[in-house]
């Protein structure tokens, strides 16, 4: 399944906004294409003499999302966070042919000379859909990440009120069990379930 989202982001979504941190621990973002991927993970490629360089060698981390469709109601979203280290230029040669628009930003071999390759070898994401009815979600792990399960859980303290159901937009809650079951797939994550449970039976992890 994870292959399936790397290809996504690689074949459909391609240009990405890729969020990195400086020297003062602020929060930098940049446009970055995301050239191929495998088993081994997810590549790119940018130049050394940049400062998004000098921060991925600094910090070795990365965090990063794409989207694809017409517009907000028609839109599938990706996002990516994980460990990031350097291949030099091995690859090169196969990422210009695979994304043949680099030949015209590096068009020979000493324009190229600076050119270094990333990968993404570590790392975890999130699917989220708002197309579909209702919304998707789903999150996936690679490289051994540990897959990060956020949003919203029903614990056996639940009283049955269905007050959660009442208050949640997408109708993901399911009030025949008990305690009533949130459809992980489906949530917003917009925590109103949490907020007007009455006996505090819902619990929030990040």
């Amino acid at each position: 399944m994870k292959n399936n989202y790397l290809k996504y982001i690689t074949e459909q979504i391609h240009t990405t906004v890729v969020a990195t941190v400086d020297d003062k621990g602020r929060p930098v973002t940049s446009a970055i294409d995301m050239m191929d991927y495998d088993d081994n993970g997810l590549y790119f490629l940018t130049a050394k003499g940049k400062g998004f360089y000098n921060r991925l060698k600094k910090r070795g981390y990365l965090a990063l999302t794409g989207m694809k469709g017409e517009d907000t109601m028609h839109c599938a979203a990706l996002s990516i966070r994980g460990k990031v280290r350097e291949l030099g230029s091995e690859r090169l040669p196969e990422l210009f042919e695979k994304n043949p628009y680099m030949n015209e930003i590096y068009p020979d071999e000493a324009s190229r000379s600076a050119l270094t390759v990333f990968v993404i070898y570590e790392g975890s994401g999130e699917w989220f859909d708002l197309s579909k009815k209702p919304i998707e979600r789903d999150s996936f792990s690679f490289g051994g990440a540990e897959e990060i399960k956020e949003g919203y859980f029903i614990t056996n303290s639940c009283i049955g009120c269905k007050l959660c159901y009442s208050r949640c937009p997408q109708k993901c809650i399911d009030i025949s069990a008990k305690p009533v079951i949130i459809h992980q797939k489906n949530c917003l994550h917009c925590g109103n379930c949490y907020e007007i449970c009455p006996v505090r039976s819902i619990v929030k992890r990040v």
